[in-house]
């Protein structure tokens, strides 16, 4: 499942059993997010946190892009990467919000090159309410977006429970 999820260097999140420490960045245009989804998931080890299993997990860094185009990705990954980050989450927000997030690949390859830091595009399951509305859209159905998505889709249970 983490090669599906992280091809830079597929065993960095589970290799060990060490703490893995990880850092969140979210859309901007959810500035005032408390990370109630994200936290919860996490916790749970849902969406795509499910990779990390049963190893614990010390989240070192929760902020916004910084508004499009997302000039504070520039810098908060050098204080999170301080702050011991190795995998860095790029929220569900930035999937679900409309339109998604058109910086979203840019991010994740400056990150992986700039930083050396595996990049994971998702943190919630993506609630119902979204799901519906994307469907619609037809938005996730390039096989590019298939595959950024397909950590976060889950089921319709667990959608609900995050709607």
């Amino acid at each position: 499942m983490i090669n599906n999820i992280i091809n830079h260097r597929p065993n960095v999140i589970c290799m060990t059993d060490k703490k893995r420490k990880i850092a969140i960045i979210i859309c901007d245009r959810y500035h005032t997010c408390a990370g109630g989804k994200c936290l919860k998931a996490l916790k749970n080890r849902e969406g795509a946190f499910t990779v990390y299993g049963d190893h614990e997990v010390e989240l070192v860094g929760y902020t916004t892009c910084g508004g499009c185009p997302g000039g504070n990705v520039e810098f908060c990954v050098e204080e999170m990467k301080k702050n011991g980050a190795e995998v860095i989450h790029l929220a569900t927000g930035m999937v679900v919000g409309y339109p998604p997030c058109p910086h979203i690949d840019h991010f994740r390859d400056f990150i992986k090159t700039k930083f050396n830091i595996d990049v994971v595009v998702g943190t919630h399951p993506i609630p119902r309410n979204y799901y519906i509305t994307h469907k619609a859209l037809r938005t996730w159905n390039s096989p590019k977006w298939r595959e950024k998505t397909k950590c976060i889709l889950t089921n319709e249970k667990v959608r609900q429970e995050y709607s």
